[in-house]
This record gives C-alpha cells, structure tokens and sequence, in this order.
C-alpha cells in the first residue's frame, strides 16, 4: 500500500469512527439533503448502521437481480436498494438476509418492502423498508437492473460508496464530502448538548437557555 492509500485509508477509518458516534439526528440541525422518506424505518428495534453503500436497482420484480448485489457486497457495507417505484414486491427476506450477513453487510435499506419478519429479526442483520408483506420478487431478469450504479432511495440518490447512516429514527445518506465536511460540526453539537439539557432540569430561564 502506498504512503498517499495509506493515508486515504486512515482517513476514511476516521470518518468512519465520528460517524458512528454521532447523533443522527444532529446532522439535521446542520444539513435539508441526504434524509430518506420517513416512511423507511427500521424492521428490528435498537438498531444502528454506518457503511459505505453497494446500491442494486430492481426492475420488474427481478429477484435475480439481489443476487448479483449480495455477491457485491464486502463487510462494513450497506446494500442500498432501488425498487424502480415497486413499493408492493419484498426483494429482501430470510435468504437474502442470511446472505447479505455472510457478506459481512452492516444492514440493508429498500425504498419497498420486507419479507419473513420474525427470520430477519432471528439475524440480527438491519433491515429498513417501508413495511412488510408476503408479496416477493421472483426469479426473472429484468431489463432494467443493475448493481452498483446510482440510484434512487426513498427519494434520495445514492451512489455507490455513499456513506448510509440508519437508526430508529430513519435514513440519511451522505455523500464522502458531506458527510466530512459536517461531522465535525455534529460532533460539537453532541458534546455540548448534555450541558444544555442539564441547565434546562435544573430550572435555569428558558430565556436564558434557548437560542431567541
């Protein structure tokens, strides 16, 4: 590994370690783009994820398709998924979960829906979608999918690498520059939040507290 990848990789290891201790939420004081439509939720409780996206978009109830996305997969990663407007068909379900875990996959987000509920919970893997339904892809191959290219998710368009945060609260998805370019200011935020919260309890004015 070179001087100049070595670097990169630390960096990134960096980048990587803030985002998993910032406050999700946070990020919204601070930015409008990047947050899913608020209807992709999260499957299983007390989940958190941080990754670098592999993004699969779905065509015609393509099944087939999921697959060549799992085999994309490395640990750490996001499978982002692209339903191309199909909010009725799950690609995702007990197999593709036990896959995407084998992987080493951080989680998976679906602009759709979720299948096998109480297999997926036994994972452990995150999974966030719109809802669940026994309604699934099949396997055919449909024209229009393709694995790691942009897409679009719960309104959002993510590219291949894009860093993909979830927590009970939703999903927000940043671009590499973004997403450095905001953590310093969230992570400053959280840190002076307790203090804020404690002066609040203790009965201080809100006039003296709150930003007017």
């Amino acid at each position: 590994m070179t001087g100049t990848a070595a670097m990169s990789r630390t960096a990134g290891l960096e980048l990587l370690d803030g985002l998993r201790a910032v406050s999700y939420p946070t990020l919204g004081h601070f930015l409008d783009e990047g947050f899913l439509d608020p209807r992709i939720q999260s499957v299983l409780e007390g989940v958190r994820i941080a990754g670098p996206a592999v993004t699969v978009r779905i065509a015609d109830n393509d099944a087939i398709a999921m697959n060549h996305a799992l085999l994309a997969l490395y640990p750490g990663a996001v499978l982002v998924v692209d339903m191309s407007g199909d909010h009725r068909h799950a690609p995702v379900g007990a197999v593709t979960a036990a896959a995407a875990q084998a992987q080493g996959a951080a989680g998976v987000v679906v602009d759709g829906m979720a299948t096998d509920v109480q297999e997926l919970r036994e994972t452990g893997l995150p999974v966030f979608a719109r809802g669940t339904t026994c309604l699934t892809t099949k396997r055919v191959f449909g024209d229009g999918s393709a694995v790691n290219v942009p897409v679009t998710c719960g309104g959002v368009r993510v590219s291949p690498g894009d860093w993909v945060l979830g927590d009970a609260n939703g999903v927000v998805v940043l671009s590499p520059e973004a997403a450095a370019e905001v953590l310093e200011k969230a992570l400053a935020s959280d840190a002076a939040e307790p203090a804020l919260l404690a002066r609040i309890v203790s009965g201080e004015p809100l006039e003296s507290v709150l930003a007017l």
